[in-house]
């Protein structure tokens, strides 16, 4: 009978944010169909503009999402029942924009929004641009991590680890992003300057498992 151990190996990382995602989610809304793509495409205008007198390119802000739906709100009649009534055509567009970490040129970009008087919901995120590269590391300190482990567990029941036989993989979404939450109401954005942040390093792991045989 052929004598087999598997093992689970473990690659982690910890790499500093070196890049920034705005996203900015606008929302119009109007009874009238023409009217709210007619809301919708001012605004997204005012964005594009906003970035580009700043040094941004025309493709520099990509959308992320679109979507546009009848708008419907519960109310009660004088009866006291539960009805719905049209409020509207609902207009929702979500938009990021990435560049280089710089915390200068995040308060530029903030402030360049805030004049627009469009006010986005706006989420900031600190991330990784290459994070193929940092994948590719945590596979390589996942197999290092496991044939260590089997070396060692072979070696403690008196055997000699043999030819490496599977490689199990599952691919899965890392998130890399930085834990540090950067919250700013677009409603304020030109009273104060940003003030210098450090954002905490993105910690990210990966498993594979692997078997070998024994001797």
């Amino acid at each position: 009978m052929n004598r087999t151990i598997t093992i689970t190996g473990v690659g982690q990382a910890s790499v500093k944010p070196d890049q920034i995602v705005i996203t900015l989610a606008l929302e119009t809304i109007d009874t009238d169909y023409e009217k709210t793509m007619q809301l919708a495409a001012t605004a997204i205008t005012a964005m594009n503009e906003a970035v580009h007198s700043i040094g941004f390119g025309e493709k520099d802000l990509k959308t992320t999402h679109f979507h546009i739906d009848t708008h419907y709100e519960n109310y009660r009649d004088k009866n006291n029942d539960y009805k719905r009534r049209f409020v509207g055509y609902k207009c929702q567009h979500n938009l990021k924009l990435a560049f280089a970490y710089d915390t200068a040129h995040l308060s530029k970009v903030l402030t360049a929004l805030a004049k627009t008087k469009i006010y986005p919901e706006i989420t900031i995120a600190f991330t990784v641009k290459d994070q193929t590269a940092v994948s590719e590391q945590l596979l390589l300190y996942a197999t290092e991590n496991a044939r260590q482990k089997a070396t060692i567990l072979a070696r403690a029941a008196g055997a000699e680890l043999g030819e490496l036989l599977t490689i199990d993989y599952s691919w899965k979404d890392i998130y890399f992003h930085s834990p540090t939450h950067y919250q700013r109401d677009s409603r304020v954005m030109m009273e104060a300057a940003m003030p210098e942040i450090e954002p905490e390093d993105i910690t990210v792991q990966d498993s594979v498992s692997f078997v070998w045989g024994i001797r």
